[in-house]
């Protein structure tokens, strides 16, 4: 199957596995929670009766608000009106920073905000503790480019029936949902090397507290009857994620194998005991 690609290159996305996730979603499903949807790449490959996407990153939550306030069209004018207009390019590193400084200081727009990060180094969403944009400039590598084009006007149309809000996870009222419905989580790891975890990113960071209350809460929807798949590692680095494991043998959950490479990591891939293992947990 030929899935959507999300234009922004968010840390932790999912696409080049959501085939994997997807065979063992459920079928049919009524609400579908995206509890940390990010780039957004699973909420906008999976059929619902109704989709929410969260995500504690407001910026990012109302870059997608943005994209369905204006549509596909005023999108991309807005988009190539803007690049031109500030001679934005992969070469120009001056322009970026000169509209960075723009973005900060007096524009604030949300499709700002996604011009700025198609330049960026990595493409990555990074804030200062002010909430300032701080990514620096993608040299001769990060652009507004054609394919980034056509994976924004190929995910609009599904973008039309989801509902974005951007809560702590702990805060999202998830009491009206129960049997039909489905709830998908891809938190940061504690044990991988995802940057998010340690609060640079101008939002709170992810330790065991967090992991133990987003345990907590799908021990919650599984009472309501809810479905849930959970993304995470079982090990990582010669590490065990004990918590996790534990957590999952002592309520019976399912855990299936996920194919995933993680060369990108500063680890030892050849070495057996640092294979890092990801795991998708269900409670059906």
């Amino acid at each position: 199957m030929d899935y959507i690609k999300s234009p922004m290159n968010y840390i932790g996305n999912k696409y080049r596995i959501i085939g994997q996730l997807k065979r063992w979603f459920p079928k049919q499903i009524g609400t579908m929670v995206d509890l940390f949807c990010g780039g957004c790449d699973v909420a906008v490959n999976t059929a619902a009766a109704r989709i929410i996407a969260n995500d504690i990153n407001v910026y990012v939550i109302r870059i997608f608000q943005s994209f369905q306030r204006l549509g596909l069209f005023a999108t991309l004018d807005y988009i190539d009106e803007t690049i031109a207009a500030w001679g934005l390019s992969k070469e120009n590193k001056d322009a970026y920073l000169k509209f960075r400084e723009h973005y900060n200081k007096s524009s604030r727009n949300p499709l700002d905000l996604y011009i700025l990060m198609c330049y960026s180094f990595n493409y990555q969403f990074r804030f200062n503790e002010a909430h300032e944009y701080n990514n620096p400039f993608g040299a001769n590598r990060s652009s507004f480019n054609e394919v980034m084009r056509a994976n924004l006007v190929r995910m609009f149309p599904r973008l039309a029936g989801i509902e974005f809000v951007s809560e702590d996870f702990t805060r999202l009222d998830l009491t009206g949902l129960g049997p039909g419905d489905f709830l998908y989580a891809d938190p940061p790891y504690l044990l991988t090397c995802g940057s998010y975890n340690d609060g640079k990113r101008g939002f709170k960071g992810w330790g065991e507290e967090d992991e133990q209350a987003l345990y907590a809460l799908l021990d919650r929807l599984d009472a309501q009857g809810v479905r849930f798949a959970l993304s995470n590692v079982s090990h990582h680095k010669g590490r065990r994620h004990t918590r996790l494991l534990n957590w999952k043998a002592e309520h019976g959950y399912h855990m299936h194998r996920i194919a995933f490479n993680y060369d990108n990591c500063n680890y030892h891939a050849n070495n057996r005991n640092a294979i890092t293992r990801e795991v998708l947990i269900t409670n059906y």
